[in-house]
Protein backbone atom coordinates (compact mmCIF):
# COMPACT_ATOMS: atom_id res chain seq x y z
CA UNK A 1 0.00 0.00 0.00
CA UNK A 2 1.37 3.55 -0.85
CA UNK A 3 1.71 5.78 2.21
CA UNK A 4 -0.46 8.70 2.62
CA UNK A 5 1.54 11.95 2.04
CA UNK A 6 2.03 14.24 4.85
CA UNK A 7 -0.18 16.97 5.47
CA UNK A 8 1.48 20.36 4.36
CA UNK A 9 1.69 23.03 7.07
CA UNK A 10 0.32 25.91 5.72
CA UNK A 11 1.43 29.78 7.51
CA UNK A 12 -0.67 31.96 5.58
CA UNK A 13 -0.42 36.17 6.36
CA UNK A 14 -4.29 38.15 6.38
CA UNK A 15 -2.50 40.99 3.97
CA UNK A 16 -4.41 44.30 4.72
CA UNK A 17 -6.86 43.76 7.34
CA UNK A 18 -9.13 46.22 5.53
CA UNK A 19 -9.43 44.35 2.05
CA UNK A 20 -10.44 41.06 1.08
CA UNK A 21 -7.46 39.24 2.71
CA UNK A 22 -10.03 37.64 5.56
CA UNK A 23 -12.76 37.21 3.66
CA UNK A 24 -11.00 34.78 0.57
CA UNK A 25 -9.26 32.87 3.49
CA UNK A 26 -12.44 32.14 4.81
CA UNK A 27 -14.20 31.04 1.89
CA UNK A 28 -11.42 29.04 0.85
CA UNK A 29 -12.22 26.78 3.85
CA UNK A 30 -15.32 26.75 4.30
CA UNK A 31 -15.59 23.36 2.01
CA UNK A 32 -13.86 21.00 4.87
CA UNK A 33 -12.20 18.67 2.07
CA UNK A 34 -9.67 21.85 1.73
CA UNK A 35 -8.06 20.08 4.85
CA UNK A 36 -7.49 17.17 3.65
CA UNK A 37 -3.95 17.62 1.68
CA UNK A 38 -3.04 20.77 4.36
CA UNK A 39 -3.05 21.97 8.30
CA UNK A 40 -3.73 25.64 7.63
CA UNK A 41 -2.41 28.12 9.88
CA UNK A 42 -3.70 32.02 9.87
CA UNK A 43 -1.30 34.50 11.30
CA UNK A 44 -3.81 36.98 12.61
CA UNK A 45 -6.54 37.94 15.18
CA UNK A 46 -9.53 35.81 16.33
CA UNK A 47 -11.25 39.54 16.59
CA UNK A 48 -10.79 40.45 13.35
CA UNK A 49 -11.60 36.75 12.08
CA UNK A 50 -15.04 36.76 14.32
CA UNK A 51 -15.97 40.45 12.44
CA UNK A 52 -15.36 38.87 8.86
CA UNK A 53 -17.09 35.59 9.48
CA UNK A 54 -20.53 37.44 10.87
CA UNK A 55 -19.71 39.94 7.94
CA UNK A 56 -20.25 37.09 5.53
CA UNK A 57 -23.39 35.40 7.60
CA UNK A 58 -21.79 32.36 7.22
CA UNK A 59 -24.38 29.78 8.10
CA UNK A 60 -21.57 26.82 8.21
CA UNK A 61 -20.66 27.18 11.95
CA UNK A 62 -17.35 28.12 10.63
CA UNK A 63 -14.80 28.50 13.50
CA UNK A 64 -11.41 28.56 13.95
CA UNK A 65 -8.77 26.72 16.89
CA UNK A 66 -6.85 29.59 18.55
CA UNK A 67 -3.41 28.88 18.92
CA UNK A 68 -0.73 30.56 20.46
CA UNK A 69 2.24 29.20 18.46
CA UNK A 70 2.45 26.75 15.03
CA UNK A 71 3.42 23.89 17.07
CA UNK A 72 -0.30 23.54 18.67
CA UNK A 73 -1.93 23.46 15.14
CA UNK A 74 -4.29 20.69 14.76
CA UNK A 75 -4.80 18.78 11.74
CA UNK A 76 -8.51 19.02 10.47
CA UNK A 77 -8.96 22.08 11.96
CA UNK A 78 -8.58 25.94 10.51
CA UNK A 79 -5.87 27.35 12.89
CA UNK A 80 -5.60 30.63 13.78
CA UNK A 81 -2.31 32.24 15.53
CA UNK A 82 -2.92 35.60 17.44
CA UNK A 83 -0.08 37.76 16.16
CA UNK A 84 -1.52 40.40 18.82
CA UNK A 85 -3.90 41.25 21.54
CA UNK A 86 -4.84 44.67 21.51
CA UNK A 87 -8.06 46.39 19.84
CA UNK A 88 -7.63 47.37 16.30
CA UNK A 89 -10.23 49.11 14.32
CA UNK A 90 -11.52 47.61 10.98
CA UNK A 91 -12.44 50.45 8.41
CA UNK A 92 -13.43 47.98 5.49
CA UNK A 93 -13.03 49.32 1.94
CA UNK A 94 -10.26 52.29 3.20
CA UNK A 95 -6.93 52.34 2.95
CA UNK A 96 -5.19 53.19 6.62
CA UNK A 97 -2.16 53.15 8.04
CA UNK A 98 -3.11 50.65 10.93
CA UNK A 99 -4.26 48.26 7.75
CA UNK A 100 -0.92 48.17 6.45
CA UNK A 101 1.02 48.31 9.78
CA UNK A 102 -1.15 44.66 11.07
CA UNK A 103 -0.66 43.54 7.28
CA UNK A 104 3.27 43.53 8.16
CA UNK A 105 3.06 42.16 11.47
CA UNK A 106 1.01 39.27 10.02
CA UNK A 107 3.66 38.51 7.65
CA UNK A 108 6.99 39.13 9.75
CA UNK A 109 5.57 36.28 11.71
CA UNK A 110 4.62 34.13 9.16
CA UNK A 111 7.82 35.11 7.48
CA UNK A 112 9.91 33.92 10.46
CA UNK A 113 7.68 30.61 11.44
CA UNK A 114 8.72 29.56 8.02
CA UNK A 115 11.97 30.13 8.27
CA UNK A 116 12.17 28.12 11.57
CA UNK A 117 10.63 25.03 9.87
CA UNK A 118 7.57 25.54 12.05
CA UNK A 119 5.46 25.79 8.83
CA UNK A 120 6.32 24.29 5.50
CA UNK A 121 4.50 26.86 2.78
CA UNK A 122 3.58 30.94 2.85
CA UNK A 123 0.32 31.97 1.38
CA UNK A 124 0.37 35.67 1.24
CA UNK A 125 -3.32 36.97 1.13
CA UNK A 126 -3.22 40.78 -1.02
CA UNK A 127 -1.30 44.18 0.85
CA UNK A 128 -1.51 47.13 0.11
CA UNK A 129 1.70 48.15 -1.28
CA UNK A 130 1.83 51.99 0.12
CA UNK A 131 0.28 51.99 3.66
CA UNK A 132 2.49 49.15 4.39
CA UNK A 133 5.44 50.79 3.90
CA UNK A 134 7.49 51.07 7.39
CA UNK A 135 11.04 51.80 8.83
CA UNK A 136 10.62 47.74 9.31
CA UNK A 137 9.35 47.60 5.41
CA UNK A 138 10.69 49.34 2.69
CA UNK A 139 10.02 47.21 0.22
CA UNK A 140 8.08 47.72 -3.33
CA UNK A 141 6.12 44.20 -2.32
CA UNK A 142 5.76 40.93 -0.86
CA UNK A 143 8.78 39.56 -4.15
CA UNK A 144 11.33 41.69 -2.66
CA UNK A 145 10.61 41.39 1.16
CA UNK A 146 11.01 37.72 0.85
CA UNK A 147 13.89 38.36 -1.30
CA UNK A 148 15.68 40.62 1.30
CA UNK A 149 15.01 38.67 4.37
CA UNK A 150 16.47 35.14 2.36
CA UNK A 151 19.05 37.11 1.35
CA UNK A 152 18.42 36.20 -2.31
CA UNK A 153 19.78 38.46 -5.10
CA UNK A 154 17.61 37.06 -7.80
CA UNK A 155 13.59 36.29 -7.46
CA UNK A 156 11.67 35.55 -9.95
CA UNK A 157 7.89 36.64 -10.09
CA UNK A 158 6.01 34.29 -12.39
CA UNK A 159 2.12 34.28 -12.81
CA UNK A 160 1.00 30.73 -13.08
CA UNK A 161 -2.30 29.61 -14.49
CA UNK A 162 -3.44 26.16 -16.35
CA UNK A 163 -2.01 27.55 -19.11
CA UNK A 164 0.37 29.88 -18.47
CA UNK A 165 3.53 30.45 -16.74
CA UNK A 166 4.63 34.21 -17.32
CA UNK A 167 8.17 35.52 -15.24
CA UNK A 168 9.47 39.30 -15.45
CA UNK A 169 12.71 40.51 -15.74
CA UNK A 170 12.06 43.36 -14.03
CA UNK A 171 9.26 43.81 -11.55
CA UNK A 172 7.59 46.53 -8.98
CA UNK A 173 9.86 49.53 -10.55
CA UNK A 174 8.52 52.77 -13.25
CA UNK A 175 8.24 52.34 -16.84
CA UNK A 176 10.77 54.76 -16.89
CA UNK A 177 13.36 52.88 -15.06
CA UNK A 178 12.52 49.45 -17.05
CA UNK A 179 14.80 50.17 -19.98
CA UNK A 180 18.20 50.63 -18.27
CA UNK A 181 17.13 47.50 -15.83
CA UNK A 182 17.63 45.58 -18.18
CA UNK A 183 21.05 43.89 -19.16
CA UNK A 184 22.09 40.53 -20.54
CA UNK A 185 23.21 39.52 -17.28
CA UNK A 186 19.91 39.93 -15.55
CA UNK A 187 17.95 38.15 -18.32
CA UNK A 188 20.26 35.71 -18.16
CA UNK A 189 19.83 35.21 -14.50
CA UNK A 190 16.37 35.20 -14.67
CA UNK A 191 16.30 32.52 -17.50
CA UNK A 192 18.22 30.12 -15.03
CA UNK A 193 15.83 30.26 -12.48
CA UNK A 194 13.21 30.06 -14.52
CA UNK A 195 14.67 27.18 -16.04
CA UNK A 196 15.48 25.44 -12.61
CA UNK A 197 11.99 26.23 -11.45
CA UNK A 198 10.21 24.80 -14.23
CA UNK A 199 12.24 21.46 -13.55
CA UNK A 200 11.74 21.51 -9.67
CA UNK A 201 8.92 23.13 -9.32
CA UNK A 202 6.81 22.07 -11.84
CA UNK A 203 8.23 18.88 -12.69
CA UNK A 204 8.35 19.87 -16.77
CA UNK A 205 11.93 18.02 -18.02
CA UNK A 206 12.89 20.05 -21.00
CA UNK A 207 11.44 23.45 -20.18
CA UNK A 208 10.77 25.31 -23.38
CA UNK A 209 10.89 29.22 -22.45
CA UNK A 210 10.01 31.86 -24.63
CA UNK A 211 11.67 35.11 -24.12
CA UNK A 212 9.59 39.06 -25.25
CA UNK A 213 11.04 41.94 -26.57
CA UNK A 214 11.22 44.85 -24.79
CA UNK A 215 10.15 47.45 -28.20
CA UNK A 216 7.27 47.21 -30.45
CA UNK A 217 7.83 45.28 -33.32
CA UNK A 218 10.90 44.34 -31.66
CA UNK A 219 12.27 47.69 -32.30
CA UNK A 220 12.41 47.34 -35.89
CA UNK A 221 15.73 46.12 -36.54
CA UNK A 222 16.94 48.84 -34.35
CA UNK A 223 13.95 52.17 -35.93
CA UNK A 224 12.29 52.28 -32.71
CA UNK A 225 14.75 50.56 -30.03
CA UNK A 226 17.91 48.60 -29.92
CA UNK A 227 17.28 46.84 -26.55
CA UNK A 228 16.73 43.84 -28.74
CA UNK A 229 19.73 43.48 -30.64
CA UNK A 230 22.08 44.59 -28.34
CA UNK A 231 20.71 42.88 -25.23
CA UNK A 232 18.13 40.50 -25.42
CA UNK A 233 19.36 38.29 -28.22
CA UNK A 234 22.73 37.84 -27.06
CA UNK A 235 21.03 36.91 -23.61
CA UNK A 236 18.93 34.18 -25.36
CA UNK A 237 22.36 33.16 -26.98
CA UNK A 238 24.24 33.25 -23.47
CA UNK A 239 21.54 31.19 -22.22
CA UNK A 240 21.35 28.54 -25.10
CA UNK A 241 25.11 27.73 -24.08
CA UNK A 242 24.21 27.34 -20.71
CA UNK A 243 21.60 24.36 -22.21
CA UNK A 244 18.66 26.59 -21.47
CA UNK A 245 15.95 26.14 -24.23
CA UNK A 246 15.10 30.10 -24.57
CA UNK A 247 13.70 31.25 -27.74
CA UNK A 248 12.82 34.48 -28.84
CA UNK A 249 12.80 37.77 -28.51
CA UNK A 250 8.98 37.89 -29.80
CA UNK A 251 7.09 40.77 -30.05
CA UNK A 252 4.61 40.89 -27.08
CA UNK A 253 1.05 41.82 -29.01
CA UNK A 254 1.40 39.43 -32.09
CA UNK A 255 2.75 36.67 -29.19
CA UNK A 256 -0.17 36.69 -27.36
CA UNK A 257 -2.63 37.90 -30.12
CA UNK A 258 -2.14 34.39 -31.24
CA UNK A 259 -2.02 30.78 -29.78
CA UNK A 260 1.83 30.75 -29.84
CA UNK A 261 2.00 31.11 -25.93
CA UNK A 262 0.60 27.69 -26.02
CA UNK A 263 3.84 25.91 -27.24
CA UNK A 264 5.67 27.06 -24.32
CA UNK A 265 6.35 25.89 -21.23
CA UNK A 266 7.30 29.69 -19.42
CA UNK A 267 7.01 33.05 -20.97
CA UNK A 268 9.40 35.54 -20.03
CA UNK A 269 8.43 38.80 -20.11
CA UNK A 270 10.72 42.41 -20.13
CA UNK A 271 8.47 44.53 -17.15
CA UNK A 272 5.50 43.92 -15.19
CA UNK A 273 2.51 44.95 -17.55
CA UNK A 274 4.11 43.71 -20.61
CA UNK A 275 3.45 39.91 -18.82
CA UNK A 276 0.30 40.76 -16.44
CA UNK A 277 -1.55 42.65 -18.05
CA UNK A 278 -1.79 39.61 -21.01
CA UNK A 279 -2.25 36.72 -18.00
CA UNK A 280 -4.98 38.77 -16.38
CA UNK A 281 -7.18 38.89 -19.32
CA UNK A 282 -6.25 35.34 -20.06
CA UNK A 283 -6.45 33.91 -16.38
CA UNK A 284 -7.98 36.33 -14.36
CA UNK A 285 -9.32 34.53 -10.77
CA UNK A 286 -7.31 31.67 -11.71
CA UNK A 287 -3.79 33.04 -11.40
CA UNK A 288 -1.30 32.49 -8.72
CA UNK A 289 1.85 34.48 -7.91
CA UNK A 290 4.82 32.03 -7.41
CA UNK A 291 7.84 33.60 -6.41
CA UNK A 292 10.46 31.42 -7.81
CA UNK A 293 14.26 31.75 -6.84
CA UNK A 294 14.12 31.39 -3.11
CA UNK A 295 14.74 28.84 -0.58
CA UNK A 296 10.92 28.82 0.24
CA UNK A 297 7.73 28.05 -1.05
CA UNK A 298 5.18 31.00 -1.74
CA UNK A 299 2.55 31.96 -3.17
CA UNK A 300 -0.41 34.24 -3.36
CA UNK A 301 -3.78 35.04 -5.69
CA UNK A 302 -3.04 37.24 -8.51
CA UNK A 303 -5.21 39.93 -7.40
CA UNK A 304 -5.08 42.95 -4.68
CA UNK A 305 -7.22 43.91 -1.66
CA UNK A 306 -10.09 45.10 -3.82
CA UNK A 307 -11.45 47.78 -1.30
CA UNK A 308 -14.22 48.26 -3.71
CA UNK A 309 -16.02 45.10 -3.10
CA UNK A 310 -15.07 44.71 0.57
CA UNK A 311 -17.82 43.51 3.19
CA UNK A 312 -20.37 43.24 -0.10
CA UNK A 313 -19.54 39.28 0.10
CA UNK A 314 -18.68 39.04 -3.59
CA UNK A 315 -15.33 38.54 -3.17
CA UNK A 316 -13.71 35.53 -5.00
CA UNK A 317 -11.70 32.96 -3.51
CA UNK A 318 -10.58 31.35 -6.30
CA UNK A 319 -7.30 32.63 -7.26
CA UNK A 320 -6.78 31.62 -3.33
CA UNK A 321 -7.74 28.60 -3.58
CA UNK A 322 -5.46 27.89 -6.42
CA UNK A 323 -2.56 29.31 -4.39
CA UNK A 324 -3.08 26.99 -1.72
CA UNK A 325 -3.14 24.17 -4.06
CA UNK A 326 -0.01 25.06 -5.77
CA UNK A 327 1.95 25.99 -2.36
CA UNK A 328 1.19 22.29 -1.64
CA UNK A 329 2.36 20.38 -5.27
CA UNK A 330 5.48 22.96 -5.33
CA UNK A 331 6.47 21.53 -1.89
CA UNK A 332 6.06 18.55 -2.64
CA UNK A 333 7.33 18.32 -6.17
CA UNK A 334 10.64 19.86 -5.15
CA UNK A 335 11.17 17.06 -1.74
CA UNK A 336 10.90 14.72 -4.74
CA UNK A 337 13.37 16.74 -6.80
CA UNK A 338 15.67 16.93 -3.76
CA UNK A 339 15.39 12.99 -3.50
CA UNK A 340 16.04 12.34 -6.78
CA UNK A 341 18.64 14.49 -7.51
CA UNK A 342 20.32 13.22 -4.02
CA UNK A 343 19.93 9.28 -5.29
CA UNK A 344 21.14 10.47 -8.49
CA UNK A 345 24.47 12.00 -6.84
CA UNK A 346 24.99 9.00 -4.36
CA UNK A 347 25.23 6.42 -7.07
CA UNK A 348 27.31 8.72 -9.12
Amino acid sequence: MSKKPTKVRLGISIGDINGIGMEIIIKSFLDNRMLDGCIPIIYGSSKIASYFVNQLNSNHGFKFNIVKKPEDALSGKVNMLHCWEEEVKIEPGKSTSTGGKYAAISLKLATEDLAGGKTDVLITAPINKHNIQSEEFNYPGHTEYLAAYANEENPLMILVSEELRVGLVTGHIGIKQVANAITIDRILAKLSVFNKSLIQDFRINKPKIAVLGLNPHNGDEGTIGDEEKNIIIPAIEKAREENILALGPYAADGFFGSSIYTRFDGILAMYHDQGLAPFKALSFNQGVNFTAGLPIVRTAPDHGTAYDIVGKNIASENSFRHAIFMAIDIFRNRKAYRKLTSNVLSVE
